[in-house]
């Protein structure tokens, strides 16, 4: 691992997007962590081991992050990491959100329908293979002959093996790519959640904030041949009282960030994305209460859905005040523009990379006019959030099984690269996974995307004739939603092994739909694929060669949803609108509850006052550099550890996906100590106490 030099500084200095660099800063992966510089900053002293044994600790679970707490599969995340499978376990009658699920024994553990878990136990480099498929091909030719070669490589090293799962990762934005090998549990089963009140105390009002009051946690476990699994490198619990002044690391798989795009693609995200996305999700939101509101069943129906796309709408306001802030903007274009005069003066890679700030610019207006259609229509953007289908799951799968049966009939190196031969038992779990569908649901986000869509698309659109014909969009969704069996998964796993024969003689009404939007949605993929993700792709492996040119390689990229490593201290904060200290304990709980929702503690934690510690601290601040996608991230000490796991941060941090400020940015922590007091006193899980070596 090569020291901090000068050049390596003045790069993080522009990775940064044009702010200082912070010591704190980089979501680095654990093929490239500097460990000497993290060792120097805080005082530590961590080596490869370390390195390797809090990876193989480490665990992806569905889009959030998790750690392996105990020798036999036990692992923590965050109680809104298994809202959806606590919501498909539950039924009105027995609603384990209300309840919370405490299993008196080992036996009585839960499956999550669909749900999956991962370890990453290798990373190999394959950027040589990747560039050489695409080199001398523009437009789409380019990108499916990437997409071809990555299927290649992920089935030369996986193959059909179910227990694990390869993957081609882009780095550095095409700059480099890795092969990301896994250890795949395909049985994960829920050990332990709290009363959904516990782990969202104060709400939409107190989301994205602190001082929270928060039990935001819960515990699945991994299963092999119907057995726990022996999982023998792990982290140790520790449940002391935390440090102010700690150092810490925090080891996640935060979902993305944007912070090496140029400042022109980002005056994309600004002007269009963000906008459309924020008040598409706005609507929504308030679809989902106005149902929520209708019923008691409703309520129940719509818990998960709302908290999800608040969620998103926070996330998204965030990140909004981070682009329309004068003085963010400037350092960042100041960053840019120290990153080109430095390429200025070597004429030598002048010539060689051409000009890639230019082609992305010119990229710009058209992505500007295709993303409205793009993302309604077929999703996949890699920079917006509006779902397509509403997010319906009866569309989706619909969508699946149409699409999935046309690219099989395929060889795999010309299909689709989400059908290719390497990843389709990750599809085929999620469409045969046996999940609750609520038709009344279903049918609201159908028929509001296809509102939404004949809104931003217009009404003169062609394809609009497609997706509505001559109904509303009110009267379309009813009809496909009543008349569908596509929640039966048996109806499900025969049309897919049924192939396009089966598919093309279904008379299922979604079906029969997905078929008629084939032709229309495809066009919108090719047409992006061709004249915005092909050129964006070239020019930015011409940018990633520039920055390695110019600063070499030890630096981070941005996040692809794969493993990463941050650190930092535990720390309160002093700036505007963020002042207060690292710490809140259940005594700040009892203070701050009214008793009226959503100050009002949940019922089993408030009848456990006279047993709990008032001064244990419920939850930290710290300053690690994560995002979306980080929630359940395992925080550990330089012992290897656990103290807590993150699961929020601030609003001001969301500026975190375009660049990184230890001012303000500010990770969200449940703490080991908050959780064992629940287990213990309040809902009666000694065995997992004993399980996690607590005496």
């Amino acid at each position: 691992m090569r020291h901090l030099t000068p050049a390596l500084a003045a790069a993080l200095l522009t990775l940064a997007a044009g702010s200082a660099a912070q010591a704190e800063e980089g979501m680095w992966t654990f093929d490239n962590f500097p460990i000497a510089r993290a060792n120097a900053t805080l005082g530590t002293n961590i080596d490869q081991a370390w390195l390797d044994r809090v990876r193989l600790s480490s665990v992806k679970f569905g889009g959030c992050s998790a750690g392996i707490v105990s020798a036999e599969g036990l692992v923590m995340t965050n109680n809104h990491c298994v809202a959806t499978c606590v919501a498909n376990l539950s039924t009105q009658a027995v609603n384990y959100a209300e309840t919370g699920f405490a299993p008196r024994s080992r036996e009585d553990e839960l499956k999550c329908p669909g749900g999956t878990a991962e370890i990453l136990t290798d990373i190999a480099d394959v950027t040589e293979r990747m560039h050489a498929a695409g080199a001398g091909l523009e437009g789409q030719a380019f990108t499916r002959a990437r997409d071809a070669e990555a299927g290649r490589i992920e089935q030369e090293a996986c193959g059909g093996d179910a227990g694990r799962r390869c993957q081609v990762v882009s780095l550095y934005r095409g700059g480099q790519f890795k092969l990301y090998t896994y250890k795949k549990y395909s049985d994960v089963r829920l050990a332990w959640a709290p009363e959904d009140r516990a782990a969202t105390f104060g709400g939409d009002l107190d989301n994205f904030s602190f001082p929270r009051f928060a039990i935001d946690a819960a515990f699945i476990r991994l299963y092999e041949n119907d057995a726990p699994a022996a999982t023998p490198t792990h982290f140790r619990w520790n449940a002391d009282k935390p440090v102010e002044g700690t150092p810490v690391f925090v080891s996640g798989s935060p979902g993305a960030t944007q912070r090496l795009l140029t400042q022109d693609q980002l005056f994309t995200v600004r002007d269009v994305v963000l906008p459309m996305d924020q008040l598409l999700a706005s609507e929504l939101r308030g679809r989902l209460i106005r149902f929520s509101e209708e019923s008691e069943e409703n309520a129940f129906i719509a818990m998960d859905p709302i908290s999800g796309i608040e969620n998103t709408y926070k996330r998204g306001r965030g990140r909004m005040a981070a682009l329309i802030d004068s003085q963010f903007m400037a350092t960042r274009a100041a960053g840019e523009a120290d990153f080109r005069r430095r390429v200025a003066a070597d004429a030598a890679l002048t010539t060689r990379i051409g000009d890639p700030w230019g082609e992305l610019g010119a990229v710009q207006p058209v992505l500007r006019e295709l993303y409205p259609a793009m993302a309604l229509l077929e999703g996949g953007t890699g920079v917006g959030t509006t779902p397509v289908g509403g997010g319906s799951q009866l569309f989706l799968w619909a969508r699946t099984l149409v699409r999935g049966a046309q690219e099989r009939a395929k060889p795999s190196a010309g299909r689709l690269p989400e059908y290719a031969d390497s990843r389709l038992a990750a599809v085929q779990s999620g469409l045969f996974a046996e999940r609750p569908v609520y038709p009344s649901l279903e049918q609201l986000r159908l028929e509001w995307w296809l509102s939404k869509t004949r809104e931003w698309l217009t009404v003169d659109d062609p394809r609009l004739g497609v997706l509505l014909g001559e109904e509303s969009p009110e009267s379309r969704s009813a009809r496909l939603v009543e008349a569908t069996t596509l929640g039966d998964p048996t109806v499900r796993r025969a049309l897919w092994e049924g192939g396009l024969a089966a598919i093309e003689a279904s008379d299922d009404p979604l079906i029969r739909y997905l078929l008629t939007l084939q032709e229309p949605t495809r066009a919108v993929r090719s047409d992006w694929e061709a004249r915005v993700e092909a050129p964006t792709a070239r020019a930015s492996e011409q940018l990633a060669a520039a920055r390695f040119a110019a600063y070499g390689d030890s630096v981070y990229p941005d996040a692809t949803g794969t493993l990463r490593l941050t650190y930092g201290r535990i720390e309160g904060t002093d700036v505007p609108g963020q002042r207060w200290g690292p710490f809140t304990t259940f005594d700040g709980l009892w203070a701050r509850a009214t008793g009226a929702a959503p100050f009002n503690v949940a019922p089993k934690l408030l009848a456990a006052r006279g047993r709990i510690d008032g001064d244990t601290v419920m939850n930290m601040a710290v300053s690690s550099d994560t995002i979306g996608g980080s929630s359940g991230s395992p925080v550990v000490n330089e012992a290897g550890e656990i103290l807590g796991a993150n699961f929020d941060s601030t609003v001001l941090t969301q500026r975190n996906a375009y660049g990184y400020d230890v001012k303000v940015n500010r990770s969200v922590i449940v703490t080991t100590g908050a959780v064992t007091t629940a287990l213990r006193d309040v809902y009666g899980m000694e065995r997992l106490v004993e399980e996690l070596g607590v005496r």
